[in-house]
Order: C-alpha cells, then structure tokens, then sequence
C-alpha cells in the first residue's frame, strides 16, 4: 500500500495502544488485514508497516478506520482514528460499519448522502463486497437496543451515558447545541416523501429521482436528526429516516451502483436498530438478500433472510412471514437447492394464507399480495428451470399486479418470456422480450435493462431463427 510522505512526529498515541492491547507489531497488522478481508480488501500489512505508522506515516484510504475498529474489539470501547493519532477516512469509505451509538449512526449517515448528493461519481463505482454483509447483519442481531434516542430534550443530567456502556468517540461528544424541534409533522412530511419517491422508483426506475431524495436527506433528514427531539419522537423520526435511507440505497441498486447501495442498507439497518424497530430491520436484511440474489451471492442471501427471521421472532403479522421466506426461498432457487427453495416457498404461500384483513400490518409490508408472492414463485422456478410452473406463475402475477408497479411487471414479463423460451414456444418468448424491451427502454432502471440482456442471451442458440431476427429489429428500432 502507498503511503504519505513520512511525518517527524512519532505517533505516541498508537504507540501506547499497541501495549495496553497486548499487540506486537506482527500481530496488529495481522488483525488489519484480516479486517480488511471481512470488508474485500486485500491490503497485506506487516511489521513494517506498523513500525512506519508508529514513527509518523499515515495509511491511506478506509485504513485508518480498520485500524481504529481493531482496537476497539480488542479493548472493549469505541475508539476512533482520531483516537490513535491517524487522519480519519471519509465516513462513506467506512460505510459498513454498525455504528456503536445513534449519534455515531447518525454522522456516518449524514456524511453518505452529503457525499452522494455531489457530483462524486466515484461512488457509484465502489465494488459490492460480499464479505461486508457479515459484520452489520451480526451486529443488528445480538446487538442491544439503545436504551436513548432523544436528544437536546431534556436536561443535562439526564444525557450523562449510563455507566458501563460504550462511550461515544472523543470528537462526537462535542455539543453541537439544539437545533429545530422536530414536531410529528416532520416526522408525516418525511413519510409522505417517502412514498413520493416510492411511487417514481417503481413506476420509472430508481435512475429518475435519486439524486432528488439523496439531497431531501441531506437538507431536510439530517437537521431534523441533529435538532430537539424526546424519546417517542426521536424513535419515529430514526424509523423515518431508515425508511428513506433503504430507498437511497435502493435505487441506488436499480442503477448498477451496488457498492454505494450496500452502505446505505446498512447504514439503514442501523437506524432502524435505534428506532427500537425489529421488523422493519428485518425488512431490510431483506433488501439486502435480493440485492445478493441479483448478484449471484446466493449463500449469503440465504444467510441474511434466515438473520432477519432470526432477529424478528415468531411474533410478525403473516404477511412479514411470507416475505421473509419467500427471500429465503430467492437464496436458494440461485444456488439450484430444490428442496430447500421448494420448503420455503410452501412456508411463504401458507404463511400469506394465513393473513387476515384486519392484521397490523407495517406499511412497507403491505403491498406484498398474492401478485408479488406469484412473482417470488415464478423467479424461483425460472432459476431452478422449471420453467412450465416458472411460467404459470410469472402469468398469474401479471394478471393480479396493479399497473403502477410498471418495473416489477417488466421483471416479471422476462421471467415469462424466459419460461416460454426453456419451454420451446420462441414465437410467444420472443414477443413478450420485445415488450420488455420496449418499457425497459422507457425507464431509468439498469436493472430492468439487465433483464432484457439476460434474456437475450438465452436467445444466443437460436439467433438464426426468424423469431429472433424479428425480435432484434423490433429492439434496434427503438434505439
């Protein structure tokens, strides 16, 4: 690894870290680099290295904040590169991190949509890293609950930490002073924007407002977060802000920006951990299943919808039910588990037979119907190639799945036109594949442009048929 030009100063701070931690300069590097593979990176540090940042150098990149996140797990406290004499890395760079605190929370956040609402395009190029999925998961599920939220509301006595709970890093702790009092007019206006950019994701793609709700988190969320709130107000304004934080990430996903997209369904989960909101954070382990399943990461989609069923209990409504193991279910149709798949998905029918009108159901559950389960059963079965049941139910989702859900309706015409392709009827696949086409090309979705390429490789052993041919110039005259 490259490192700065060299200071005379040695780093005394790390220097007297390293020996209450017990660690020879071997060792530590050791712990970096093992770090680092947790998160992807293949950073290889030694002794020297060590011997280096002691006499002054500083390493560059997420480094600093591996270093400092080494420590902490070995003390027992949270300490932060500041802490041990390194300069800090940009909070996006160690956006999959679990905050230790809602305050830390709130500035790791804060500083991913600050970053994102520039013209910082190299964002949207950080590589997914599988390996990044461990730690965050882990920690939602065996993590405690924060026994306060509120903040600026009460006097200052009352804000002292609790005795023999982890402190808030040195730099944090400084008072910034009250802010806005939040009302629960903020926390409905938050939501109605929310459902807002919902409904533009679903119906043009996440491409067409992103950048638009990146900024409403970064003008309007994070005063609202940094301002004067009580404990029931600031549980539902962190729920808010989950809320808003998953579709930053996911629309992130729908343009291909993955890694980008993996921060901001951690960063999500973590707020939601501070709303004390269980199901929800299981709705986003959930997120952060299909977002694996797209990418061809079916163990750990499987791992992260059995945490969420973990973490959430045997207490959700039958629809929550459904979703997580049809998610499961996802998981394992990508890793060709027929069994498995095929358990799930009977657990996830019954589960949604069970669902009555009057249950409470969350509202980011309650458009998962039968339309969305048929849709669940029909990628499955198109993954496992049972592609007549594949197509049975990707039609019955067809017929039951409202119009506005234009880019579900695109995935789902693909499923079916693939089924119809393993079936052998490539007049019927080819048409439905045009039609695809054709909306895919009216949105700004790079997943639903995906689709369409997938299928078109499928086409690659017919290529000579006239279907074919007929179906590439309907495609290029759209261009």
């Amino acid at each position: 690894m490259t490192e700065r030009p060299a200071q005379r100063v040695p780093n005394r701070q790390l220097a007297a870290l390293i020996a209450e931690a017990g660690f020879s300069n071997a060792g530590l590097a050791r712990r970096v680099d093992q770090l680092g593979l947790e998160h992807g990176l293949d950073l290889r540090y030694d002794k020297t290295s060590v011997t280096r940042w002691l006499r002054g150098q500083q390493p560059r990149g997420t480094t600093p904040a591996l270093i400092a996140e080494v420590f902490t797990r070995r003390l027992g406290r949270r300490l932060s590169a500041q802490d041990l004499g390194l300069d800090a890395c940009a909070p996006v760079y160690a956006g999959l991190e679990f905050a230790a605190t809602p305050e830390e929370a709130v500035d790791i956040a804060s500083g991913l949509w600050r970053k994102d609402s520039g013209s910082h395009a190299e964002l949207r190029k950080i590589a997914f890293t599988p390996a990044g999925l461990v730690v965050p998961s882990r920690d939602w599920l065996i993590g405690r609950p924060d026994e306060r939220v509120a903040r600026g509301a009460e006097p200052a006595a009352a804000r002292v930490p609790l005795q023999g709970r982890t402190s808030v890093p040195r730099q944090r702790q400084i008072d910034r002073g009250p802010g806005q009092r939040v009302t629960a007019g903020d926390i409905a206006a938050l939501r109605s924007v929310s459902e807002l950019f919902r409904t533009l994701d679903h119906t043009y793609g996440g491409g067409h407002a992103r950048q638009a709700l990146v900024r409403y988190l970064e003008h309007e969320a994070e005063p609202m977060l940094r301002g004067t709130y009580g404990e029931t107000t600031g549980r539902r304004l962190f729920a808010a802000a989950a809320d808003l934080t998953r579709l930053a990430g996911w629309t992130s996903y729908d343009i291909a920006a993955h890694g980008l997209a993996q921060r901001y369904f951690v960063q999500a989960l973590r707020l939601a951990q501070a709303a004390g909101d269980r199901p929800y954070g299981s709705y986003v382990l959930v997120t952060m299943s299909r977002q694996a399943v797209y990418l061809g990461h079916g163990r750990e989609a499987v791992q992260l919808a059995r945490v969420a069923q973990q973490g959430v209990g045997s207490g959700p409504p039958p629809v929550v039910q459904a979703l997580l193991h049809a998610a499961e279910a996802r998981g394992h149709a990508v890793l060709g588990e027929v069994r498995a798949a095929t358990a799930c998905l009977v657990r996830a029918e019954r589960a949604l037979g069970a669902a009555r009108p009057g249950d409470d159901v969350p509202h980011w559950a309650r458009q998962y119907d039968e339309a969305q389960l048929a849709d669940e059963f029909g990628h499955c079965h198109r993954d496992l190639q049972q592609y007549r049941a594949s197509a049975q139910h990707a039609e019955r989702s067809l017929q039951l799945r409202a119009p506005g859900f234009a880019r579900s309706r695109l995935f789902c015409r693909v499923v079916l036109a693939t089924a119809r392709l393993g079936l052998g009827e490539l007049d019927q696949a080819c048409a439905l594949g045009a039609e695809a086409a054709q909306q895919a090309m009216e949105m700004r979705s790079v997943r639903a442009v995906e689709y369409v390429r997938d299928f078109e490789r499928r086409l690659e052993p017919y290529r000579d048929a006239s279907a074919v041919r007929t179906y590439r110039d309907r495609v290029a005259a759209l261009s």
